[in-house]
């Protein structure tokens, strides 16, 4: 019996070490962005900025929702090949890529929680994520500007 109870406790012992190893992101304290507003058109965006690798990195992971009119703007310092992902995202989004001057180069549809890249087909000083399907509805494309970037 001794001998049962005391494996019983390892076990327990162990699931509760593995778990509190393994326990998301989402468990341990997010960051807070700051936000800013943009211009796309006639429309105001509130977007939280992006500006560092750590703040990059969560982007909008664990979200459950966005606002009709928010979303996040990558903000990457110079212009660059970059790609998104959406692991431990939980919302569908849509990206554009934009180069230093805020003009779209090109817009992509994203599935959450996938590990697909979503890349800019030229270097991207910024990438601006939105709720799936809002640069289509708002009929903002590739060549039009996002005004309000932060620098």
């Amino acid at each position: 019996m001794r001998r049962s109870l005391s494996l019983l406790a390892t076990l327990i012992a162990a699931a509760t070490t593995a778990a509190a190893f393994t326990a998301p992101v989402a468990a341990q304290q997010l960051l807070k962005f700051p936000t800013t507003t943009l211009n796309a058109g006639l429309y105001l965006i509130k977007a939280e900025v992006a500006s560092n690798e750590a703040q990059r990195e969560q982007g909008l992971m664990f979200r459950e929702k966005l606002g009709i009119n928010e979303g996040m703007v990558f903000a990457f310092g110079a212009p660059a090949g970059v790609c998104m992902w959406m692991k431990n995202t939980l919302i569908p989004l849509s990206v554009a890529f934009m180069d230093e001057t805020g003009k779209i180069i090109n817009i992509e549809e994203m599935k959450e929680q996938t590990l697909d890249s979503h890349c800019a087909i030229k270097a991207a000083t910024y990438a601006l994520e939105m709720n799936k399907g809002w640069f289509k509805q708002k009929n903002i494309k590739p060549g039009m500007t996002i005004d309000g970037l932060p620098h």
